[in-house]
């Protein structure tokens, strides 16, 4: 880890020492602390996290749909949040647990959360201690939902745009998904022709017998 930081150029290294802060930050508020921390966790974990390190929900749906998927598919959530609803392929190491889990350091690791947040945070817990291949969902499975489970539409496309959804639906059907069409522009996103108010429900599925959060995938 020394070798790592050093190597690193001065603004890499202020991101770094912002990446610990804000990690430091997060367990003193969660120790019940008097002593308050106030930091935008969020924008400093992601400092450090380059472009590249970043793959979009679509570029996943791709990969897994193609069988190209050469990363072990990480979801940082509870073991709760992970049985009712995970992108498939996954498997469940708690940010807590990364250290601890059988993830190895010469692994392509894709991390997701709900959103950036604990994902940027895993991302650098992992870089720090010599996981190289590391990489994060970019929106974590806020994004997965919103472009490949539920992407939404206006009813006035142009043919171009019109054939490019069509290509979205057919990868949002592959995963249960249930595309969704704005009435118009100007009407917000719960007025679509589903007629559902607000999202409909994370399409079911079956996680195999004997995934937990110590399993361990190829690369």
């Amino acid at each position: 880890m020394k070798n790592y930081l050093l190597n690193l150029s001065t603004p890499k290294k202020l991101a770094a020492l912002a990446g610990f802060l804000a990690i430091f930050a997060l367990v003193i508020g969660n120790s019940g602390s008097k002593n308050k921390i106030s930091v935008n966790a969020k924008e400093l974990a992601l400092s450090a996290i380059k472009d590249q390190d970043k793959i979009s929900a679509m570029t996943l749906a791709d990969w897994i749909i193609k069988d190209k998927l050469d990363f072990t598919l990480v979801d940082l959530r509870s073991e709760k949040e992970f049985t009712e609803y995970t992108i498939p392929g996954s498997v469940n190491v708690r940010m807590e647990d990364l250290l601890n889990s059988d993830l190895k350091r010469n692994q392509k690791l894709l991390l997701f959360g709900n959103d950036d947040i604990s994902s940027a945070q895993a991302w650098f817990i992992l870089k720090s201690s010599g996981y190289d291949g590391v990489y994060i969902l970019n929106g974590g499975l806020n994004s997965w939902k919103n472009e490949i489970l539920y992407p939404k539409r206006n009813v006035n496309l142009t043919l171009e745009d019109s054939i490019k959804f069509e290509k979205i639906k057919q990868v949002s059907i592959h995963f249960g998904g249930n595309p969704q069409v704005r009435i118009s522009e100007s009407t917000s996103d719960a007025a679509i022709t589903t007629s559902h108010k607000i999202a409909p429900p994370l399409p079911k599925i079956t996680i195999p017998a004997g995934t937990n959060k110590k399993k361990k995938e190829g690369c």
